[in-house]
């Protein structure tokens, strides 16, 4: 009888011990899950950003779909940070970042309307937009910050890298292509408080080589490789920005580092 007490409770305690396990895991996918969304929010903003540039110089349909789906992709990104259960952020930082992406997406389909409608943008809306942007982002990062700290949150460095190295590309692009495809570039892109291109490619060296660094193998060293020889082909580009460049290859090229790096952030996770 005592034997019987003995393995039921040995049981109970099994099973909550279980119960216990389940639940940090299921909390620290749910805090993985929250980082991740708010570092897709941040990078489809900016690629939303980047094909409103090339839009407003070309008015074509194309474009115009690209816009769309950045924009899509980061309200997606959004509603999942919302529904989040982690409780990493409160209620009112992830609904200030809301207030602030909803007054983007406003501005976002003014300025595309305004080029539907005349061929060409209205130049203070768009200075309107681009420093709606940049405040936006600007808290997307602070927050992003906030939840990397949260003790609730494990990082794996390298991955931590390659998402800044994402988000790094993604604004490079942008503003080359704000850059490429305007008269009025300072105005688009706020440059008195957003640092050089130059000086962001330098910063990009130095997180790819972080994303570099470690056990690199297999399928993420070629893909790591893969980056860094896009990465070679334009940095002279963004290095010297000042120079006649063919901007829809910087672009494309930008876009193949960013899936490169996403791919990067996939399998360092699978093999974490």
């Amino acid at each position: 009888m005592k034997d019987s007490r003995l393995q039921v409770r040995s049981l109970v305690v099994a099973l909550i011990l279980l119960a216990l396990t389940s639940m940090s895991v299921r909390a620290q996918e749910a805090s993985g899950n929250f980082l991740s969304n708010l570092h897709d929010f941040r990078i489809n903003n900016y690629m939303a950003m980047d094909a409103y540039y090339r839009f407003s110089a070309s008015a074509d349909n194309e474009t115009l779909n690209e816009i769309v789906a950045g924009i899509n992709a980061a309200n997606d990104a959004m509603n999942s940070v919302i529904e989040s259960t982690s409780g990493i952020l409160s209620k009112e930082q992830i609904e200030s970042l809301n207030q602030e992406f909803d007054s983007f997406k406003d501005l976002m389909r003014s300025n595309v309307n305004d080029v539907r409608k005349t061929g060409y943008p209205d130049l203070r809306l768009v200075s309107d937009m681009a420093n709606q942007a940049l405040t936006m982002n600007e808290i997307a990062t602070e927050l992003y910050a906030i939840a990397q700290e949260s003790t609730q949150t494990e990082t794996n460095p390298r991955v931590e890298a390659a998402r800044s190295a994402s988000v790094m590309m993604a604004q490079m692009m942008a503003k080359y292509s704000a850059r490429s495809n305007s008269s009025v570039y300072q105005l688009f892109q706020g440059a008195e408080t957003e640092k050089p291109l130059d000086e962001q490619a330098r910063e990009f060296d130095q997180l790819l080589s972080a994303v570099s660094r470690g056990n690199t193998e297999g399928d993420v060293k070629s893909t790591i490789e893969t980056v860094s020889s896009k990465w070679e082909f334009i940095r002279g580009s963004y290095i010297n920005f000042n120079e006649r460049n063919v901007s829809f290859i910087i672009d494309r090229y930008s876009k193949g580092i960013i899936e490169g790096l996403t791919t990067t952030i996939d399998l360092l996770q699978k093999n974490a």
